[in-house]
C-alpha cells in the first residue's frame, strides 16, 4: 500500500484546492471533480508540509490504512516523522456515490526509484461539505501504472438503490463501508498470512458493480 510501502522505503483543479484554501469545507453537490481536487491537493500538501502532516491534516478521525495489518490513521500517525523527500501521486480515476457524498481514488505514486499504485476512500460530510479520507491502501509495483490521457470519471446510477445487505465475509479481518445512499460500497480484508484485498463497489442500477479490486499477497516468508 502507499502508506505501508513509503514507510519501509493537468487533472482537474477547482479553485481553492491548494493547502491552505478552503477545499475541505467547501459545500459540493454530486461532483466527481470534487474529490479528483481533494485528492490532488493531499498530494500537493505532502509536498508542501510533509507526508505524514498531509495525511494527519486530511484524514478522518475513524480513518484506516495498513501497515500491514490495519491501524487506526491518526493514532498510527500521530508519533510519525514527516521524510525528508515526500512520495509524490496522480489519481488516475473517480468513482463516486449516488448522492456524492463518497468517492474513492485510485492512481499511481513515485518514491525515489520505488513506484506503486494507491487507492483513496473519501467520505464528505453533507452537513458541513468537508471532504475527508477515511481508507488509504495500496503496494508497490515492479511496473508503474500507466497514466491515462484523461481522468476517468464515473457516478452511481441514482434513481434507484441496492438493498443493504453485506457481502459474504472473506475471512480474516474483514471491514465494509458504505455511502449514506448505499451506491458506493468499499470492503477491506487483512488475513492472517499477511495478505489483504480492498474492493470498491458502484451500484449500476441493478447490482453492485465492482471497480477497484487490489490484492496484495502475503509476504515471502524469511
Amino acid at each position: 500500500m502507499r502508506a505501508l510501502a513509503l514507510a519501509a522505503v493537468g487533472a482537474v483543479l477547482l479553485a481553492g484546492c491548494a493547502p491552505g484554501g478552503d477545499m475541505y469545507n467547501r459545500p459540493l453537490g454530486a461532483n466527481p471533480s470534487a474529490f479528483i481536487a481533494a485528492e490532488i491537493a493531499f498530494a500537493r500538501l505532502a509536498q508542501d508540509k510533509g507526508q505524514w502532516t498531509a495525511f494527519r491534516e486530511t484524514s478522518a478521525a475513524d480513518a484506516v490504512m495498513f501497515v500491514p495489518e490495519r491501524v487506526n490513521a491518526r493514532g498510527w500517525l500521530r508519533s510519525k516523522k514527516d521524510p525528508a523527500t515526500a512520495v509524490r501521486w496522480q489519481p488516475h480515476a473517480v468513482y463516486v456515490s449516488c448522492d456524492g457524498n463518497a468517492g474513492a481514488t485510485t492512481g499511481a505514486w513515485q518514491n525515489g526509484p520505488a513506484q506503486g499504485y494507491f487507492t483513496t476512500v473519501w467520505r464528505r460530510d453533507p452537513m458541513r461539505g468537508d471532504i475527508r479520507w477515511v481508507l488509504d491502501h495500496g503496494d508497490a509495483l515492479e511496473t508503474p501504472r500507466e497514466a491515462p490521457d484523461f481522468i476517468e470519471s464515473k457516478q452511481a446510477v441514482c434513481g434507484s438503490r441496492p438493498s443493504a445487505a453485506q457481502p459474504a465475509g472473506a475471512g480474516g479481518d474483514t471491514a465494509v463501508g458504505l455511502s449514506s445512499d448505499r451506491t458506493l460500497r468499499w470492503t477491506s480484508t487483512v488475513r492472517q498470512d499477511g495478505s489483504r484485498r480492498v474492493t470498491v463497489e458502484m451500484w449500476d442500477g441493478n447490482a453492485m458493480a465492482p471497480v477497484i479490486d487490489d490484492q496484495v499477497v502475503a509476504p515471502a516468508k524469511p
